[in-house]
């Protein structure tokens, strides 16, 4: 039996901070999540690294894309596929990709993570969010950016 999902909770995307491609990803889902209900943190990030120890994840894997709702933690192609079906417009009917094996998915997906240096680049640092996005990445803790929102 599944349990409900509490959907007023925000949903948080762990991604590599140095990545350009993933610096691109993030950009592409707060365009078009606008229901406001996604957050954002650095895999490398006091926040990211606290949340993957929490899911009891890999903290030095920065080749993993997770999503977090309400505790349930998904991962690479699952993960991807979990937030393009939550984005305004098309994307919601995007659920049949979910009919495709999650190995094969999954290999489709960590070809790309694997090659994503060579094929768009990366940083030395940590990507700053822009301005517009910044309220929306976690800094202090796992729900730091509602607060630190509420401040405004």
């Amino acid at each position: 039996m599944k349990t409900a999902v509490d959907k007023s909770l925000p949903i948080i995307l762990l991604i590599d901070g140095n990545c350009l491609l993933c610096n691109g990803i993030t950009q592409f889902v707060a365009k078009r999540d606008k229901k406001n209900q996604f957050r954002f943190a650095a895999l490398q990030s006091a926040a990211g690294q606290k949340l993957l120890k929490e899911g009891n994840l890999p903290v030095s894997d920065i080749h993993t894309f997770v999503m977090i709702h309400a505790g349930q933690y998904n991962v690479k192609s699952e993960a991807a596929l979990r937030v393009l079906v939550r984005l305004d417009g098309w994307w919601k009917y995007c659920n049949p990709l979910f009919y495709f094996p999650l190995s094969l998915r999954d290999v489709i997906y960590d070809f790309v993570a694997f090659n994503r240096y060579r094929f768009f680049r990366n940083t030395e640092t940590c990507i700053l969010p822009m301005h517009e996005l910044s309220g929306r990445f976690i800094t202090g803790g796992i729900y730091g950016a509602e607060k630190e929102m509420d401040k405004r």
